[in-house]
């Protein structure tokens, strides 16, 4: 279907934490725009502070994203040009944007996306498993029985399975993991492109090992190797 409207909503990757992993297109994109849709301003605020970047600000963050819908829609219907960031990273990848983008496709709006930074991508290129097939699963239910359910059906998974994980909960994690998949390899990634990046590689157990007695705070992403042939 052809575009109807003028407006156009741009899809930016933003960095995962060092501000200089933006792309040049990306800020030549936020400093064009009408308006910047963003998950929370005081963080979008830092990075555009950086590049001395002045934007109208529309926060847009869950579980708000749905009331906010019709105010961005009808800017877009207006022709503004509107560009959505998360945090972090890529929005919509375990991040606000997906009603968003999925409304302004329904309304033939042209979505546009802009690449960039991604833990997910980040974390498997430097992971040491293997590309060839991955499973991306986000942020897990966390209701053990529902947590059991979901392990139990990954043990014939032959690609590379991608969580994101609070890190207060990655030993009890692991130790579910270690109950139903078994002592695999894993990885894992965080505070990546950050002062105290740090990937963690072992077995399964090797890394519960490591963990215990350690107060690490903040997200990770964990990597389980699928299962062999």
């Amino acid at each position: 279907m052809g575009n109807q409207f003028k407006g156009i909503l741009y899809v930016v990757a933003t960095p995962i934490g060092n501000l200089e992993d933006i792309t040049l297109r990306a800020l030549k994109i936020l400093n064009e725009v009408d308006y910047i849709v963003c998950e929370d301003t005081r963080v979008t605020l830092k990075l555009l502070n950086k590049y001395g970047i002045k934007k109208k600000l529309i926060s847009y963050y869950r579980p708000k994203e749905l009331a906010r819908l019709p105010f961005i829609l009808q800017l877009l219907r207006e022709g503004k040009r509107i560009a959505l960031v998360s945090d972090s990273g890529t929005p919509g990848i375990s991040d606000p944007g997906y009603p968003l983008i999925k409304a302004a496709i329904e309304e033939n709006f042209q979505v546009i996306p802009i690449p960039g930074a991604s833990a997910l991508t980040a974390s498997l290129c430097a992971s040491g498993l293997p590309l060839n097939r991955v499973l991306f699963l986000g942020f897990p239910n966390y209701k053990k029985g529902k947590l059991k359910r979901l392990l139990a059906s990954l043990k014939e998974e032959p690609g590379t399975i991608v969580f994101y994980l609070p890190t207060r909960k990655l030993i009890s994690f692991l130790e579910m993991a270690l109950d139903i998949l078994g002592n695999r390899k894993a990885v894992i990634a965080r505070e990546l492109s950050k002062v105290h990046e740090e990937f963690i590689r072992g077995t399964i157990e090797e890394i519960i090992e490591y963990l215990k007695g350690k107060e690490i705070k903040g997200e990770a992403t964990l990597l389980i190797e699928g299962i062999s042939d």
